[in-house]
C-alpha cells in the first residue's frame, strides 16, 4: 500500500532517534524472550526488515517482509508484500512477529485476519505497538506540542482493543507486558536520568507504558468423529428383542 509507505518510513527513521532506540531496546529484550522457545519450520517477521526480531528463535527458516526494496536482503530472505495480503499459504507459518505493523495500516483488523489464516494451529503471533494512553501518546493530544512519535494517537491500537480483536478471531492471549515509562524526552541524557521509572512503572502504573508487546496462540477447536447413529440404534433394538424373548420363554 503506497499510502502507508511514508508512515512506515517515518517509523523506521524514528527508531534511530534517542526515544526510538530506547523503545527498540526494550522491545528487543521482550520479544527475544517470547520467541526463544517457539519451535516449527517457518518463522516470518512482517515489516521493518532491518530490525532482526527473530535472532533468538531457533527455527531453521526465517524470513521478513517489507513494503519497499532496500538493502534489507542482506539481513536474510526478504519478500516485498503488503501485510494486509500476506503471500503465504494457509496454515503454513509457525511464528509471526508483527512489530508496529497494526498502527501503520488503515486496516489493522485485516492484518490480524491474515495472521490467523497463515498460522498453523497452535502457531504463535508476537505483536508490538505504541500505547495511545501513555505519557508519550498524551503529548500528541496537547495543543502546541510537537508529537514525540511518528504514528498519530488515533491510529495507535490500544491493548484493550487488541484483546477484543483476539476474541473475535481464534487467538488466545498468552502473555504481554508494557514498558518504557520514562517521560517523553528527546534527549538520551534525560531518558537515562528517568531510567528508575521502569521499575516504578511496572509496579504502580503498568498500563501507562509507552509501548507494549503481546504474544498470542492460535487455538483451533478439535473435532470428534461420530459414527452413524442408526447402527447403534439397530444394535440396541436387537438386544432388547433377545432379552424380551428370553424373559417371555421363562414365564411360559
Amino acid at each position: 500500500m503506497l499510502a502507508d509507505q511514508p508512515l512506515i518510513v517515518e517509523l523506521a527513521e524514528w527508531l534511530g532517534t534517542p526515544p526510538g532506540q530506547y523503545a527498540q531496546a526494550w522491545e528487543q529484550k521482550q520479544i527475544d524472550g517470547m520467541v526463544a522457545n517457539v519451535f516449527g519450520y517457518h518463522a516470518i517477521q512482517i515489516g521493518l526488515p532491518h530490525w532482526d526480531l527473530l535472532r533468538a528463535n531457533r527455527i531453521s527458516f526465517k524470513g521478513r517482509t517489507g513494503v519497499f526494496f532496500d538493502n534489507a536482503g542482506e539481513q536474510g530472505a526478504t519478500v516485498l508484500a503488503d501485510p494486509e495480503n500476506m503471500p503465504f499459504d494457509t496454515q503454513s507459518i509457525d511464528l509471526l512477529v508483527l512489530p508496529h505493523v497494526l498502527e501503520c495500516s488503515n486496516a489493522p483488523h485485516q492484518i490480524l485476519r491474515e495472521a490467523e489464516r497463515v498460522l498453523m494451529p497452535e502457531g504463535r503471533v508476537v505483536i508490538s505497538g505504541l500505547n495511545p494512553w501513555s505519557l508519550w501518546g498524551g503529548r500528541d493530544r496537547i495543543p502546541g506540542l510537537d508529537p514525540l512519535m511518528p504514528v498519530p494517537a488515533h491510529m495507535q491500537v490500544s491493548l484493550a482493543r487488541l484483546k477484543d480483536w483476539f476474541k473475535l478471531l481464534s487467538f488466545e492471549l498468552d502473555r504481554g507486558r508494557f514498558g518504557c515509562y520514562a517521560p517523553p524526552c528527546l534527549n538520551k541524557t534525560w531518558l537515562d536520568r528517568w531510567s528508575f521509572m521502569e521499575a516504578a512503572g511496572d509496579r504502580w502504573w503498568p498500563v501507562c507504558g509507552a509501548v507494549y508487546v503481546v504474544s498470542a496462540v492460535k487455538r483451533v477447536t478439535g473435532m470428534r468423529l461420530v459414527g452413524p447413529t442408526w447402527k447403534t440404534a439397530k444394535k440396541r433394538v436387537r438386544g432388547q428383542a433377545v432379552v424380551t424373548g428370553r424373559q417371555s420363554g421363562l414365564e411360559i
